[in-house]
């Protein structure tokens, strides 16, 4: 079996297939289309990891294919570089507007070539390596749903609102979009509970109260330190959202700044969505009460900084509530 990656090289001419089947050709899986029809066939059921799209052919050009290739979500993450004679500044924007990832002049050079095909495919496999790590988070996180009496529609409530929260407070649209997939997995931990301490309907006594307090820590060790920004900041909120600003939290009592602060984000959005929220053992808080509780706790549960940002950024927060407010439709969604 080959397991080189595949690419599908796309030209009219003979003559240039066959140079960049002696360029490729030791390395990779190659196939070879000379017309759009064929390119778009081969792509479609073939699926390669790269395409080398010539743009002057009869019938339709690279362009033409190009386009359509983005518009069909299975050929639209397909890295395409176009290899043309076109040398024009006007042209290479075109090629990039309608997504392609390079632009190579014909004719082409061989280290030129190996080396952006190459690149392009480190590329892929690093998407693909961060695709597998999120959908490991997201599993893990819905694992925990269906352990809690928390529902599914609380998770994706409260990492929309740190999303929001973190956006607001200028972290970064990369921080704040790991932020929303890594915030699901603030209560992995509760897998490790026993189901009597877990769904006991009354009061904990002080030492069940221990054993429920001590999901932090296993979630901690169940994400444990992968090194990606994405897991470890999935760790450390499993591990510290449940810390308080004045010191009083668990499970290291820490203090002020020493709490990561997608773990100070994440108490705020988790506590919020909490209050707001009808459960079996309790009446959903009106958001007047809960954001009186959020004023009164800055400072103490809370960071008053991201206190502030909270409130600049409520009306955000009250939309996203609003938008993924529980009905059974949704809720059955939510866990499908």
């Amino acid at each position: 079996m080959n397991d080189h990656p595949t690419l599908l090289v796309v030209d009219d001419e003979p003559t240039n297939l066959q140079v960049l089947k002696n360029l490729l050709g030791d390395d990779y899986r190659l196939l070879f289309a000379r017309n759009g029809d064929r390119a778009l066939h081969l792509a479609t059921s073939e699926l390669p990891d790269l395409i080398l799209l010539d743009v002057m052919m009869p019938g339709l050009s690279g362009h033409d294919v190009c386009r359509q290739l983005k518009a069909n979500a299975s050929t639209a993450p397909i890295p395409v570089i176009f290899v043309t004679a076109m040398s024009e500044v006007d042209d290479e924007a075109l090629g990039f507007e309608l997504g392609a990832v390079d632009y190579l002049t014909k004719p082409v050079s061989k280290p030129v070539v190996q080396a952006r095909v190459r690149n392009h495919l480190s590329l892929v496999r690093v998407e693909e390596l961060r695709q597998s790590r999120l959908s490991i988070v997201q599993r893990l996180g819905r694992a925990a749903e269906f352990k809690d009496n928390e529902t599914g529609l609380h998770v994706i409530r409260m990492s929309l609102f740190s999303q929001i929260i973190a956006r607001k407070a200028g972290l970064g649209e990369a921080y704040a979009e790991d932020l929303l997939n890594a915030a699901p997995m603030h209560d992995i931990g509760k897998i490790g509970i026993p189901d009597a301490v877990l769904l006991k309907p009354g009061r904990l006594n002080e030492d069940e109260w221990k054993v429920m307090a001590s999901h932090a820590e296993i979630g901690a060790r169940i994400i444990g330190e992968d090194g990606s920004r994405l897991l470890g900041m999935a760790h450390d909120i499993a591990l510290y959202h449940h810390e308080k600003w004045d010191g009083t939290g668990y499970p290291r009592g820490l203090k002020g700044e020493a709490i990561p602060i997608e773990a100070r984000i994440v108490a705020l959005a988790d506590v919020f969505d909490a209050l707001t929220s009808e459960r079996p053992y309790k009446k959903a808080w009106s958001v007047e009460a809960a954001t009186d509780l959020i004023r009164e706790q800055s400072g103490k549960h809370f960071d008053p900084a991201l206190v502030a940002v909270f409130f600049e950024c409520l009306p955000d927060i009250l939309e996203a509530r609003d938008q993924w407010r529980e009905t059974a439709d949704q809720e059955e969604a939510a866990l499908s």
